[in-house]
């Protein structure tokens, strides 16, 4: 059974941190890329982040560049994702997602290329 269990998400002030974590398990996710995304209400899903399995590469969404850091630790089969200096604007669900690569996907920024999907966890930034 493949599970993807996302935690860490909350209600935070503007300005503020929050570290989200994607646990795995099920599959050796650590020979995978892995990523986020995110869906504000009334909004498509959107590319935020996502790491090579070696965690050598990582690609950033423009909104977030500069704000969020993407790591991984493959001894625990987990992602996390650093919020800093967090904006009203990214209140979302944020979900991680597994790639079927251990690089990312040419079109990384696309959820079509995962296959693999946790249940999501919320994120409010209040102004």
């Amino acid at each position: 059974q493949v599970q993807l269990v996302e935690s860490g998400g909350g209600l935070v002030q503007a300005g503020g941190s929050l570290r989200l974590s994607c646990a795995t398990s099920g599959r050796a996710f650590g020979q995978y890329a892995m990523g986020w995304f995110r869906q504000a209400p009334g909004e498509e899903r959107e590319f935020v982040s996502a790491i090579t399995w070696s965690g050598g590469s990582t690609k950033y969404a423009d909104p977030v560049k500069g704000r969020f850091t993407i790591s991984r630790d493959g001894a625990k089969n987990t992602v996390y994702l650093h919020m800093d200096s967090l904006k009203p604007e990214d209140t979302a669900v944020y979900y991680c997602v597994v790639s079927s690569s251990r690089y990312l996907p040419t079109s990384y920024y696309r959820p079509d290329s995962y296959d693999y999907w946790g249940q999501g966890t919320q994120v409010t930034v209040s102004s």
